[in-house]
């Protein structure tokens, strides 16, 4: 059954400055037993997926000088999606979930959420704890579960955040309603940036990813889906999990500079030159040390569109903290009313803050592009788990759609890939002519040249020869 006018898609549209009537355009086949939550978590992820569809439309339109072509969204394909790091198998293999380190564990007074999927926070948080880390996971869980039950649990919280860990008491209220969904500032003053007529909406479009984990990679990996040109770009000294890259890497090329190397410097600086869009998802001011603050970026760039994504939203004490998905839902009250029957937390049925705020934050790009079409100037977009999370809590009706009950495998496919085939799900984004996979698999992580894969005419390419042996580009 097909449905239309959904309140949450309005919402959502109208906080990325979308044009009210366009909204009509989008409908969606239900499904039954899709996210089940007591939190409206279908609604939220129906929506972002739906807003992202529509500004895909809205710009191929503008593009094409033709009507925006009718969206309609599965929510059997969006569920599927929103836990695509489950779906997921490499040669057959389940890749890893939480590490046994991060989880809720019992505090003196309450409970704690703590975070240790990677090396260095696993060790952070051992550390501040006063913990030896013995190497054995299973010595260890005890010996965590034994301290942190015999302190309060903001305590706990504050020591491992002061030695950069991540732990966070589990809040037993809702955060406050009105935190920003998204964001926009339209700053410098240039003409019109027209992107000529082409079969994808994203088609030509350079865009520089600076994310990591999940959010900022689902948000490019959309993307690239519809035709970009990301290009993802990591430190070399921070290493991420090679099974994360495999689920999000579709798309788009992988490659590894230090920005506080001259070297290495000057060739981000050339790619820079001749991006379109700048997609970061570290703390605020993280990246302002390497001249990557949004306003620095525009100074001598004025069509240049530059997102940021964060976990705790762009204001307040908790602005500069390190987050992710989990521990935002633990501090926000989500944890709280997901709680189960003997009063423990519980969680939502997807990591669905950050798949939402990712087709929020890809959405948020497609809108500016389209608007940077006519009115010209750089944008500047701010969205966090933060918001999507307050949204949730206070910002949607539930409103659960009819249909035959949820099966994944329509909405799966197989991709051979340098990680070995890939079983995983299928993009949920659609319009009319939209296409249903990625045009190609990740690559290995870091592994590609530090070069756009088309050089525009007139353009410096960037050094070409800093991947021998290892790259993968097409």
């Amino acid at each position: 059954m097909t449905h239309t006018e959904d309140e949450a898609t309005a919402y959502a549209w109208n906080a990325l400055g979308g044009r009210a009537e366009l909204v009509g355009g989008v409908s969606y086949a239900g499904a039954s037993g899709v996210l089940p939550a007591r939190l409206p978590v279908r609604e939220l992820a129906r929506a972002t997926v739906g807003v992202c569809s529509l500004a895909a439309a809205e710009l191929l339109a503008r593009r094409s000088a033709g009507a925006v072509p009718a969206v309609r969204v599965h929510e059997a394909a969006v569920a599927t999606s929103f836990v695509s790091e489950r779906h997921l198998r490499i040669d057959g293999r389940a890749p890893a979930s939480f590490a046994p380190l991060s989880g809720f564990w019992r505090a003196a007074d309450g409970w704690v959420r703590t975070h240790a999927n990677y090396p260095h926070h696993r060790s952070r948080l051992l550390s501040a704890l006063g913990l030896p880390d013995s190497g054995d996971d299973r010595t260890m869980t005890g010996l965590l579960s034994d301290e942190l039950a015999a302190r309060p649990a903001r305590s706990v919280q504050e020591a491992v955040h002061a030695a950069g860990g991540l732990a966070v008491a589990v809040a037993r209220t809702p955060i406050r309603a009105g935190i920003p969904l998204a964001e926009t500032r339209l700053l410098g003053e240039s003409g019109p940036r027209a992107l000529p007529p082409a079969p994808l909406p994203a088609s030509g479009v350079r865009v520089l990813d600076l994310t990591r984990v999940i959010a900022g990679p689902v948000a490019s990996r959309t993307l690239a889906l519809l035709g970009a040109d990301v290009l993802r770009v990591d430190p070399p000294q921070l290493m991420e999990d090679g099974d994360a890259h495999a689920d999000t890497g579709f798309g788009k090329r992988s490659t590894l500079l230090n920005l506080s190397g001259p070297e290495d410097r000057r060739v981000f600086e050339e790619l820079l030159g001749s991006a379109d869009v700048v997609l970061t998802g570290y703390r605020p001011g993280a990246l302002d040390r390497y001249g990557l603050a949004p306003d620095a970026l525009l100074a001598g760039r004025p069509h240049l569109i530059v997102a940021q994504l964060c976990a705790w939203g762009w204001s307040g004490p908790w602005a500069s903290r390190r987050g992710f998905d989990s521990l935002v839902q633990a501090a926000s009250g989500i944890a709280s009313v997901e709680a189960s029957a003997d009063g423990s937390p519980g969680a939502l049925p997807a990591q669905a803050l950050d798949h939402g705020t990712g087709y929020l934050l890809a959405a948020a790009v497609l809108r500016a592009l389209t608007d940077r079409q006519t009115s010209g100037g750089g944008r500047h977009l701010r969205l966090s788990l933060a918001g999507t999370a307050s949204w949730l809590l206070h910002g949607i009706v539930p409103a659960p759609l009819d249909g035959e009950a949820h099966a994944p495998r329509p909405w799966l496919s197989r991709t051979a890939s340098p990680y070995g085939m890939l079983d995983h799900a299928l993009p949920p984004v659609h319009y009319d002519g939209a296409p249903r996979n990625w045009s190609r698999p990740p690559t290995e992580w870091g592994s590609d040249l530090p070069a756009w894969v088309r050089v525009r005419a007139g353009a410096r390419p960037a050094d070409r020869g800093r991947r021998p042996g290892r790259t993968t580009e097409s």
